[in-house]
Protein backbone atom coordinates (compact mmCIF):
# COMPACT_ATOMS: atom_id res chain seq x y z
CA UNK A 1 0.00 0.00 0.00
CA UNK A 2 1.32 3.17 -0.51
CA UNK A 3 0.67 6.07 1.84
CA UNK A 4 0.41 9.98 0.95
CA UNK A 5 0.13 12.62 3.67
CA UNK A 6 -0.89 16.33 2.89
CA UNK A 7 -0.30 18.85 4.87
CA UNK A 8 -2.20 21.96 5.42
CA UNK A 9 -5.00 20.12 3.35
CA UNK A 10 -7.87 23.14 4.42
CA UNK A 11 -9.48 23.64 1.07
CA UNK A 12 -7.53 20.80 -1.33
CA UNK A 13 -10.45 18.70 -1.74
CA UNK A 14 -10.48 18.41 -5.92
CA UNK A 15 -6.56 17.44 -5.01
CA UNK A 16 -7.39 14.81 -2.77
CA UNK A 17 -9.90 14.05 -5.22
CA UNK A 18 -7.21 13.89 -8.09
CA UNK A 19 -5.05 11.30 -5.86
CA UNK A 20 -8.38 8.67 -5.30
CA UNK A 21 -8.96 8.93 -8.40
CA UNK A 22 -5.63 8.54 -9.94
CA UNK A 23 -5.13 5.36 -7.68
CA UNK A 24 -8.59 4.04 -8.77
CA UNK A 25 -7.44 4.49 -12.34
CA UNK A 26 -4.34 2.38 -12.12
CA UNK A 27 -5.52 -0.28 -9.41
CA UNK A 28 -3.20 1.06 -6.81
CA UNK A 29 -3.67 0.44 -2.91
CA UNK A 30 -3.45 3.55 -1.60
CA UNK A 31 -4.11 5.39 1.80
CA UNK A 32 -4.78 9.38 1.88
CA UNK A 33 -3.65 11.12 5.10
CA UNK A 34 -4.12 14.42 5.65
CA UNK A 35 -3.40 16.84 8.22
CA UNK A 36 -4.67 20.90 9.43
CA UNK A 37 -4.89 22.35 12.26
CA UNK A 38 -8.65 21.14 13.21
CA UNK A 39 -10.89 19.29 11.88
CA UNK A 40 -12.85 21.93 10.57
CA UNK A 41 -10.73 21.68 7.04
CA UNK A 42 -13.20 20.83 4.72
CA UNK A 43 -10.77 18.11 2.86
CA UNK A 44 -10.12 16.55 5.86
CA UNK A 45 -13.04 14.72 5.34
CA UNK A 46 -12.25 13.23 1.56
CA UNK A 47 -8.89 11.88 3.19
CA UNK A 48 -8.66 8.20 4.42
CA UNK A 49 -6.72 9.32 7.64
CA UNK A 50 -7.05 12.82 9.53
CA UNK A 51 -4.72 14.02 12.12
CA UNK A 52 -4.44 17.54 13.84
CA UNK A 53 -0.91 19.30 13.24
CA UNK A 54 1.28 21.61 15.58
CA UNK A 55 1.69 25.29 13.94
CA UNK A 56 4.18 25.26 11.69
CA UNK A 57 6.25 27.93 13.04
CA UNK A 58 6.35 26.12 16.04
CA UNK A 59 9.28 24.15 17.15
CA UNK A 60 7.28 20.85 17.76
CA UNK A 61 6.07 20.71 13.93
CA UNK A 62 8.77 19.28 12.11
CA UNK A 63 9.52 16.48 15.29
CA UNK A 64 5.55 15.67 14.95
CA UNK A 65 5.54 15.30 10.91
CA UNK A 66 9.36 13.06 11.31
CA UNK A 67 7.65 10.89 14.10
CA UNK A 68 4.21 10.37 12.26
CA UNK A 69 5.89 9.79 8.70
CA UNK A 70 8.02 6.83 10.96
CA UNK A 71 5.31 5.84 12.43
CA UNK A 72 2.66 5.74 9.23
CA UNK A 73 5.49 5.09 7.24
CA UNK A 74 4.30 7.57 5.01
CA UNK A 75 5.73 7.45 1.33
CA UNK A 76 4.98 11.21 0.46
CA UNK A 77 4.71 13.82 2.21
CA UNK A 78 2.93 16.80 -0.03
CA UNK A 79 2.94 20.46 0.84
CA UNK A 80 0.08 22.43 0.05
CA UNK A 81 0.44 26.11 1.36
CA UNK A 82 3.36 28.44 1.32
CA UNK A 83 4.26 28.92 4.99
CA UNK A 84 5.57 25.06 5.68
CA UNK A 85 7.75 25.04 2.66
CA UNK A 86 10.89 26.41 3.61
CA UNK A 87 11.49 24.35 6.60
CA UNK A 88 9.91 21.12 4.67
CA UNK A 89 12.37 21.82 2.21
CA UNK A 90 15.22 22.85 4.92
CA UNK A 91 14.31 19.59 6.30
CA UNK A 92 13.78 17.18 3.53
CA UNK A 93 16.83 14.96 3.40
CA UNK A 94 15.71 13.85 7.30
CA UNK A 95 12.68 12.90 5.73
CA UNK A 96 14.27 11.31 3.43
CA UNK A 97 16.27 9.08 6.36
CA UNK A 98 12.85 7.67 7.77
CA UNK A 99 11.53 6.83 3.98
CA UNK A 100 9.60 9.73 3.16
CA UNK A 101 10.02 11.57 0.11
CA UNK A 102 9.28 15.53 0.63
CA UNK A 103 8.01 16.85 -2.89
CA UNK A 104 9.56 20.01 -2.33
CA UNK A 105 12.61 21.97 -3.95
CA UNK A 106 15.59 22.56 -2.37
CA UNK A 107 15.84 25.00 0.31
CA UNK A 108 18.09 27.70 -1.42
CA UNK A 109 15.36 27.49 -4.66
CA UNK A 110 12.42 27.59 -2.40
CA UNK A 111 14.19 30.94 -0.92
CA UNK A 112 13.79 32.26 -3.82
CA UNK A 113 10.06 32.18 -4.60
CA UNK A 114 9.26 33.36 -0.93
CA UNK A 115 11.06 36.17 -1.27
CA UNK A 116 9.65 38.63 -4.83
CA UNK A 117 12.82 40.55 -4.67
CA UNK A 118 14.92 37.05 -5.33
CA UNK A 119 12.19 35.81 -7.67
CA UNK A 120 12.24 38.84 -9.74
CA UNK A 121 16.29 38.35 -9.87
CA UNK A 122 16.17 34.85 -10.42
CA UNK A 123 14.29 34.98 -13.31
CA UNK A 124 16.32 37.68 -15.12
CA UNK A 125 19.48 35.80 -14.14
CA UNK A 126 18.00 32.66 -16.37
CA UNK A 127 17.24 34.59 -19.36
CA UNK A 128 13.69 35.42 -18.45
CA UNK A 129 11.92 38.46 -18.43
CA UNK A 130 10.59 39.72 -15.17
CA UNK A 131 9.24 43.64 -14.38
CA UNK A 132 11.60 45.65 -12.53
CA UNK A 133 11.21 45.18 -8.64
CA UNK A 134 12.38 48.27 -5.87
CA UNK A 135 11.45 48.20 -2.37
CA UNK A 136 10.74 51.55 -1.70
CA UNK A 137 7.95 54.04 -3.07
CA UNK A 138 10.60 56.83 -2.94
CA UNK A 139 13.52 54.61 -5.24
CA UNK A 140 10.25 54.09 -7.93
CA UNK A 141 10.67 55.04 -11.26
CA UNK A 142 8.48 52.65 -13.79
CA UNK A 143 5.80 55.00 -14.65
CA UNK A 144 2.19 54.17 -13.82
CA UNK A 145 -0.07 51.77 -13.42
CA UNK A 146 2.03 50.30 -10.83
CA UNK A 147 1.79 46.98 -8.65
CA UNK A 148 2.54 47.00 -5.17
CA UNK A 149 2.26 43.82 -2.47
CA UNK A 150 4.54 42.09 0.27
CA UNK A 151 7.55 40.29 -0.63
CA UNK A 152 6.45 37.45 0.55
CA UNK A 153 2.98 37.50 0.24
CA UNK A 154 0.98 34.85 -1.44
CA UNK A 155 -2.95 34.30 -2.30
CA UNK A 156 -2.88 37.88 -3.64
CA UNK A 157 -3.66 39.59 -0.18
CA UNK A 158 -2.13 42.54 -0.22
CA UNK A 159 -1.08 43.45 -3.57
CA UNK A 160 -2.71 46.65 -5.04
CA UNK A 161 -2.55 48.23 -8.02
CA UNK A 162 -1.83 52.16 -7.82
CA UNK A 163 -2.45 54.60 -10.43
CA UNK A 164 -0.46 57.59 -9.55
CA UNK A 165 2.28 58.31 -7.20
CA UNK A 166 -0.42 59.47 -4.17
CA UNK A 167 -2.14 56.25 -3.91
CA UNK A 168 1.02 54.56 -4.53
CA UNK A 169 2.28 56.29 -1.43
CA UNK A 170 -0.98 55.65 0.42
CA UNK A 171 -0.48 51.99 -0.38
CA UNK A 172 3.21 51.97 0.42
CA UNK A 173 1.99 53.32 4.11
CA UNK A 174 0.15 50.39 4.56
CA UNK A 175 1.66 47.40 3.78
CA UNK A 176 4.95 46.41 5.17
CA UNK A 177 7.72 44.94 3.72
CA UNK A 178 6.66 45.22 -0.10
CA UNK A 179 7.62 45.52 -3.29
CA UNK A 180 6.64 47.98 -6.37
CA UNK A 181 6.70 46.49 -9.96
CA UNK A 182 5.45 48.23 -13.25
CA UNK A 183 1.94 46.86 -14.34
CA UNK A 184 1.97 44.41 -16.85
CA UNK A 185 -1.18 44.81 -19.12
CA UNK A 186 -1.82 41.67 -20.63
CA UNK A 187 -3.20 38.10 -20.22
CA UNK A 188 -2.42 36.53 -17.41
CA UNK A 189 -1.01 32.47 -17.85
CA UNK A 190 -0.32 29.99 -14.80
CA UNK A 191 2.07 26.94 -15.66
CA UNK A 192 1.47 24.14 -13.78
CA UNK A 193 4.62 21.84 -13.82
CA UNK A 194 5.39 18.34 -12.27
CA UNK A 195 8.38 16.94 -12.65
CA UNK A 196 10.73 13.38 -11.40
CA UNK A 197 12.21 12.47 -8.25
CA UNK A 198 15.20 13.69 -10.34
CA UNK A 199 13.95 17.02 -10.97
CA UNK A 200 13.00 16.60 -14.73
CA UNK A 201 10.24 17.79 -16.34
CA UNK A 202 7.14 15.26 -17.23
CA UNK A 203 3.99 18.15 -17.21
CA UNK A 204 4.17 21.59 -18.48
CA UNK A 205 0.87 23.16 -18.80
CA UNK A 206 0.11 26.78 -19.61
CA UNK A 207 -3.28 27.68 -19.14
CA UNK A 208 -5.08 31.40 -19.12
CA UNK A 209 -6.66 32.65 -15.75
CA UNK A 210 -10.34 33.20 -17.15
CA UNK A 211 -11.43 34.63 -13.92
CA UNK A 212 -9.87 34.59 -10.35
CA UNK A 213 -11.04 35.09 -6.76
CA UNK A 214 -8.73 35.91 -4.08
CA UNK A 215 -5.47 34.82 -5.89
CA UNK A 216 -7.16 31.23 -6.90
CA UNK A 217 -8.17 30.81 -10.57
CA UNK A 218 -11.91 29.96 -10.87
CA UNK A 219 -12.09 29.78 -14.66
CA UNK A 220 -9.12 28.16 -16.78
CA UNK A 221 -8.36 27.93 -20.29
CA UNK A 222 -5.54 25.17 -21.33
CA UNK A 223 -3.59 26.59 -23.99
CA UNK A 224 -0.19 25.21 -25.53
CA UNK A 225 1.94 28.56 -25.80
CA UNK A 226 4.99 26.68 -27.33
CA UNK A 227 7.39 29.89 -26.43
CA UNK A 228 5.71 29.33 -22.83
CA UNK A 229 6.89 25.61 -22.57
CA UNK A 230 10.15 26.73 -23.98
CA UNK A 231 10.89 29.19 -21.53
CA UNK A 232 9.35 26.83 -18.85
CA UNK A 233 12.04 24.26 -19.72
CA UNK A 234 14.97 26.64 -19.26
CA UNK A 235 13.36 27.55 -15.88
CA UNK A 236 12.62 23.70 -14.72
CA UNK A 237 16.30 22.87 -15.88
CA UNK A 238 18.14 25.04 -13.28
CA UNK A 239 15.26 24.97 -10.44
CA UNK A 240 15.19 20.98 -10.34
CA UNK A 241 11.75 20.74 -8.20
CA UNK A 242 10.85 17.60 -6.41
CA UNK A 243 6.98 17.36 -7.70
CA UNK A 244 5.27 20.23 -8.83
CA UNK A 245 5.74 23.83 -9.30
CA UNK A 246 3.85 26.53 -10.35
CA UNK A 247 4.39 29.50 -12.42
CA UNK A 248 2.79 33.06 -13.03
CA UNK A 249 3.51 35.42 -16.19
CA UNK A 250 1.84 37.92 -18.10
CA UNK A 251 1.68 37.97 -21.67
CA UNK A 252 1.70 41.58 -22.42
CA UNK A 253 -0.97 42.30 -24.85
CA UNK A 254 1.25 44.58 -27.37
CA UNK A 255 4.53 42.93 -27.40
CA UNK A 256 3.61 39.40 -26.82
CA UNK A 257 6.56 39.68 -24.16
CA UNK A 258 6.29 37.13 -21.45
CA UNK A 259 6.70 38.77 -17.87
CA UNK A 260 7.69 36.01 -15.29
CA UNK A 261 6.37 37.26 -11.88
CA UNK A 262 6.08 34.35 -9.46
CA UNK A 263 6.98 30.66 -8.15
CA UNK A 264 5.07 28.85 -6.20
CA UNK A 265 6.93 25.36 -5.31
CA UNK A 266 3.69 23.37 -4.91
CA UNK A 267 0.80 22.10 -6.20
CA UNK A 268 -1.13 25.70 -6.57
CA UNK A 269 -4.87 25.81 -6.34
CA UNK A 270 -5.92 25.81 -10.39
CA UNK A 271 -3.09 22.69 -10.43
CA UNK A 272 -6.16 19.76 -10.39
CA UNK A 273 -7.29 21.53 -14.17
CA UNK A 274 -4.43 20.32 -15.58
CA UNK A 275 -4.76 17.38 -14.30
CA UNK A 276 -8.15 16.49 -15.72
CA UNK A 277 -6.71 17.95 -18.65
CA UNK A 278 -4.64 15.11 -19.54
CA UNK A 279 -1.32 16.28 -17.21
CA UNK A 280 -2.07 13.75 -14.56
CA UNK A 281 0.74 14.58 -11.94
CA UNK A 282 -1.61 12.20 -9.30
CA UNK A 283 -0.64 9.53 -11.66
CA UNK A 284 2.63 10.43 -11.75
CA UNK A 285 3.30 10.57 -8.52
CA UNK A 286 2.04 6.81 -7.93
CA UNK A 287 4.39 5.54 -11.29
CA UNK A 288 7.35 6.85 -9.11
CA UNK A 289 6.45 5.59 -6.22
CA UNK A 290 6.62 2.32 -7.88
CA UNK A 291 9.97 2.79 -9.19
CA UNK A 292 9.19 3.76 -13.06
CA UNK A 293 10.56 5.60 -15.05
CA UNK A 294 8.58 9.03 -16.72
CA UNK A 295 9.33 10.43 -19.85
CA UNK A 296 8.21 13.92 -20.50
CA UNK A 297 5.05 13.92 -22.08
CA UNK A 298 4.77 17.37 -24.06
CA UNK A 299 1.32 18.92 -24.33
CA UNK A 300 -0.30 16.19 -22.69
CA UNK A 301 -2.93 18.34 -21.37
CA UNK A 302 -5.94 18.83 -24.28
CA UNK A 303 -5.63 22.05 -26.19
CA UNK A 304 -8.79 24.72 -25.25
CA UNK A 305 -10.16 22.44 -22.91
CA UNK A 306 -11.73 25.10 -20.18
CA UNK A 307 -12.93 24.20 -16.55
CA UNK A 308 -15.13 26.70 -14.38
CA UNK A 309 -14.76 26.06 -10.30
CA UNK A 310 -17.67 26.11 -7.77
CA UNK A 311 -17.91 26.09 -4.55
CA UNK A 312 -19.61 22.80 -2.31
CA UNK A 313 -19.49 22.29 1.21
CA UNK A 314 -19.39 19.41 3.58
CA UNK A 315 -21.04 18.98 6.81
CA UNK A 316 -18.43 18.01 9.48
CA UNK A 317 -20.53 16.95 12.84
Amino acid sequence: MKKILFTSVGRRVELIQQFKSAAHNLGTDMEIHGGDLDMTAPAMHFCDKKVILPKIRSDEYIPFLLEYCETESIDVLIPTIDTDLLVLSQNRENFLDIGTRVLIAKPEKVAICRDKNYTAEYFTSIGLNAPFTVNSVDEYRGGFPAFIKPKDGSSSINAFKAENMDQLKQLGAQINDYVIQPFVKGTEYTVDVFCDFDGNPVFITPRIRLAVRSGEVLKTEIRQDITIIEEVKKLVSDFKPWGAITVQLIKDDVTGINHYIEINPRFGGGAPLSMMAGANAAEAVIHLLNGEKIEYCPEAAEEGAIYSRFDQCVRIN
